[in-house]
């Protein structure tokens, strides 16, 4: 396969997880009639972004995997004969839970996942409380559309996943992600927060040769604790493999974009842009400590 055609579905998210599923599908299949063959949802599309606080009850929100939803998302899946990634919060053991993006392929089955595993604990973004790191490393995700670099949110500020993913043969890498702004923040500082989210973004297409795929959650979400709160900012993209924009999704409103990504340039990019011959590996030990004191 040579043109991807792939499927954003940044949307906002309510308290009912039941009214979000069924949101979501709504949006798969509208994106399936308009051609789409791989469609990428948001992280924990299925409920609010309950990180915001530490809260013990928030555990009951996740689900095993295979499980209801898989279950609703694989018939999905192989009924239209796409690929469908959707993040979900994983219950692996009492205890072990994981933010975890699962990929079905074209006959509903699923081809695979991947465990976050950079999390984040950040005012706001209390996620070390509920998830456990990935367990499984960078390993593509083999589907009938072609080799799948899955990455969540948190990961896509490190270069190291990028490139393990790639060196690995991803085909594409694809970060469902849910990030936003403090509204204390000034507008100065939320336009470099966005900016830096999305060039570092960019950063990893390029320096890999490859393409990346962001999907981010939008709208206001309150701090159930009363202290402020977070307001999505949207934003989701694609850009090829020099880091070109393909799309560039809303700040503030809900959408399905069809993008149609060249997955062969990567073929002619690498060689003028051999940027993986020229590593140096045999100097790059340092780069597995903390910090080079």
């Amino acid at each position: 396969m040579t043109i991807l055609k792939a499927s954003l579905i940044q949307q906002s998210c309510e308290a009912n997880t039941e009214n979000n599923l069924a949101s979501s599908i709504v949006k798969i299949r509208e994106a399936a009639t308009q051609g789409a063959q791989l469609i990428i949802l948001q992280e924990l599309h299925r409920s609010l972004y309950f990180c915001q606080q530490e809260d013990v009850d928030a555990f009951n929100l996740a689900e095993t995997i295979p499980g209801p939803t898989t279950n609703t998302l694989g018939k999905l899946a192989g009924d239209l004969g796409i690929v469908i990634i959707a993040s979900l919060f994983e219950k692996r053991a009492a205890g072990i839970f994981h933010n975890t993006a699962v990929v079905f392929d074209t006959d509903g089955s699923i081809a695979g996942q991947y465990r976050k595993m950079h999390i984040p604990d950040d005012p706001g973004f209390y996620e070390k409380f509920y998830f456990t790191p990935g367990d499984q490393g960078f390993i593509p995700i083999s589907t009938s559309l072609g080799n799948l670099g899955v990455l969540i949110c948190w990961d896509q500020w490190f270069p190291e996943a990028a490139r393990l993913m790639a060196m690995a043969g991803a085909d594409i890498l694809i970060y469902p992600t849910a990030i936003g702004w403090d509204l204390r923040d000034c507008k100065e500082e939320q336009a470099r927060q966005r900016d830096a989210w999305i060039t570092v973004q960019r950063g990893h297409a390029i320096s890999n040769g490859i393409p990346v795929i962001s999907v981010n959650r939008v709208g206001f979400e309150n701090n159930p604790t009363g202290d402020g709160g977070i307001h999505f900012w949207g934003s989701s993209f694609a850009v090829g493999a020099q880091g070109e924009f393909l799309h560039e999704a809303s700040q503030d409103e809900a959408e399905t974009a069809l993008v149609e990504i060249d997955l062969a340039r990567s073929e002619s990019l690498r060689r003028i842009w051999p940027f993986f011959r020229d590593r140096r590996i045999d100097a790059y030990s340092d780069i597995t400590k903390v910090y080079c004191d």
